[in-house]
């Protein structure tokens, strides 16, 4: 009798102990304070930057609207904290920020040593180099003896060196913390190279003074899962960020897009009356409304659209999707169920 009062009683305090979890800290602030605090790039074209009229746009900036919609219903409940790659991980470590949608690698000692959750990723890179035409270099081993600009504090530092190191060959880094900063330093011709995820490089490019004069060598030497990221603490604010991502993706694979979202309501697609809300169930899991997943995608679009939008083909970047494509495309883009 008395080992079935034991186990009772911690099957309940189990459970409490589980509820308080959910319950999240972190998110309650967030709606306390009736936005998001979101840590951007605020340099790089593309991803994240202000327009000539002071508009914040790019691909991480939706990514944070998108975050924004599920929470509140709308998208433009969000503000921006510009960030240097030094102090990205601190001002959401401080509380600075809630989320950081910044073209943040995802690693194994930044989950655990910084006490950091990252999410599905949204946007897979991988670390290149930019010269000058001038240069005549075809190939990154051909760069013996370079300069090489470079931002610190980011795993590029460390991958450029692995790199010349594994290849016999010297460099000459020049460290600069502010992306901006980085960038005219190269164009002013301060350095011979300029290395970072092949990403910001065509978004670097795509501001220089004169784009056709640069190229991106073909060498890609590592890889760089850009993700979302939040502190470690609540686990629910956590799944919202992450499924927010994902629910872009998942819309994509179904074919929803911010143009035929409203029709797609009335669709007899179990799949979409789930993801939409037409079947409840999916936002009560997350402690959301219903219409979350459809407040994403009318307000900011499915995964496709967001990327065409910012840096697709049709864009001053002119990114191809690559490994950014649906899986059924053969890219990594891949959603669970929404169920």
């Amino acid at each position: 009798m008395k080992l079935a009062k034991i186990m009772a009683l911690v099957m309940c305090l189990s459970l409490l102990s589980a509820g308080l979890a959910f319950a999240g800290k972190d998110l309650d602030a967030v709606k306390k304070k009736g936005f998001i605090q979101a840590g951007v790039n605020g340099g790089v074209f593309g991803f994240g930057m202000p327009d000539e009229k002071g508009v914040w746009k790019g691909l991480d900036v939706d990514t944070a609207r998108a975050i924004a919609a599920a929470i509140f219903g709308d998208a433009g409940k969000v503000k921006f904290t510009p960030l240097t790659a030094q102090q990205r991980f601190t001002a959401l470590q401080s509380g600075e920020i809630d989320v950081l949608t910044r073209n943040a690698t995802r690693t194994l000692t930044r989950e655990t040593q910084l006490g950091l959750n990252f999410v599905h990723v949204n946007y897979y890179d991988g670390q290149g180099f930019l010269v000058p035409k001038k240069l005549g270099v075809k190939s990154a081993k051909e760069l013996d003896g370079a300069t090489v600009c470079v931002l610190p504090g980011t795993t590029t530092e460390q991958n450029a060196a692995d790199f010349f190191r594994s290849h016999n060959m010297k460099w000459k880094p020049v460290v600069i913390e502010n992306t901006t900063e980085l960038a005219k330093t190269f164009f002013a011709g301060r350095c011979d190279v300029l290395t970072s995820d092949a990403s910001q490089l065509a978004g670097t490019r795509a501001v220089a003074p004169n784009p056709k004069d640069y190229v991106i060598l073909p060498e890609i030497i590592s890889k760089e899962p850009l993700a979302p990221c939040v502190r470690h603490g609540d686990d629910q604010f956590r799944d919202i960020v992450d499924f927010a991502v994902l629910a872009m993706i998942n819309a994509e694979e179904l074919g929803i897009t911010s143009k035929n979202v409203d029709q797609m309501l009335k669709s007899k697609n179990p799949a979409i009356k789930r993801f939409l809300g037409v079947i409840p169930g999916n936002g009560k899991a997350l402690g959301l409304d219903e219409k979350w997943a459809y407040n994403i995608i009318k307000q900011v679009g499915n995964y496709g659209e967001v990327f065409d939008r910012n840096v697709g083909p049709k864009t001053t970047l002119g990114l191809e999707r690559g490994l950014n494509a649906l899986w059924t495309n053969g890219g990594l883009m891949y959603s669970p169920p929404f169920k």
